[in-house]
């Protein structure tokens, strides 16, 4: 038994199901915010220096600002981010899912603190104005995004979609993008020895690289293949009915009384099977 079934078995009540649906509403009200009152997204976003304050609400808040700008492929993009959560949700199930949703903001969390920390006890404080502003957009649900379309592009790589509506892609090949974009995001910050940025971009998507390392080696079982698994289970058990043994007279089968003997009279006219109390007491069939 792996580790995520045994912490499932002891931890599952706490899944949080239809989290999709909680994500996509988050997402929502981030825009409504960002509509009618857009520096009201200060006030929950994850800005290090506030939570040492005492504000710690931020950690979690920041998951309500949106991964993007207002734009008209907007409501499409929520349309398919709340596609593939779904999907992801039936793959994985409620207790899996929330576990990888969840990680993913808690490393992201993680991330930005600790940069922040170090940043603070090196006296760099030249950076930390560049660094809360990194705070504020870095942190959105961007990268949480990403790490999402990952997941599903390594559970569904050969699923096709309509890049721009009009080109057919394999998922596969556009999580290989995502990575290669990822990677010279790494580099880059790197290079600029922007590190704040580099280590919060490798803690936005560590519960995908976790979630990768500990998969790839196993076979996935898709919800697909769950569901033609339950059909069988339920045929066999349709045919160990059919087949049971079952007294013509009182009903009873072996599974009533795994100590009952059935045998079929050979006088009565048809397949009639009693069991041992009755074998020698029925009327015979004519």
């Amino acid at each position: 038994m792996d580790f995520m079934t045994k912490l499932e078995r002891k931890f599952g009540k706490f899944a949080i199901p239809n989290l999709t649906v909680i994500l996509i509403g988050g997402f929502i009200l981030g825009y409504l915010i960002q509509i009618f009152n857009s520096g009201a997204l200060e006030l929950i976003a994850l800005d290090p220096a506030k939570v040492m304050q005492g504000q710690v609400y931020r950690l979690i808040t920041w998951v309500v600002i949106p991964p993007s700008g207002i734009s008209i492929w907007i409501v499409l993009m929520l349309f398919f981010y709340f596609s593939i959560g779904k999907t992801l949700e039936n793959a994985m199930g409620d207790f899996r899912y929330t576990v990888y949703i969840v990680s993913g903001i808690i490393f992201t969390d993680i991330g930005i603190m600790l940069t922040y920390i170090v940043m603070k006890a090196l006296g760099q404080a030249e950076m930390l104005e560049v660094f809360y502003m990194y705070g504020l957009y870095g942190a959105s649900t961007y990268y949480l995004c990403m790490t999402m379309f990952l997941a599903y592009a390594f559970m569904f790589p050969e699923h096709q979609v309509l890049l721009y509506f009009i080109i057919p892609i394999k998922v596969k090949w556009m999580g290989y993008l995502d990575i290669a974009y990822l990677i010279v995001e790494i580099v880059r910050y790197g290079l600029a020895h922007y590190y704040t940025g580099m280590v919060t971009v490798i803690m936005s998507v560590l519960n995908f690289i976790i979630f990768y390392l500990v998969s790839r080696n196993s076979r996935h079982v898709t919800h697909a293949h769950k569901k033609r698994r339950r059909k069988y289970r339920q045929e066999v058990r349709q045919t160990q009915i059919l087949t049971r043994h079952k007294c013509a007279i009182c009903g009873q089968t072996e599974e009533d009384n795994p100590n009952l003997e059935f045998r079929y009279c050979s006088r009565c006219k048809g397949n009639y099977e009693y069991c041992q109390n009755h074998l020698f007491t029925h009327e015979h069939k004519k």
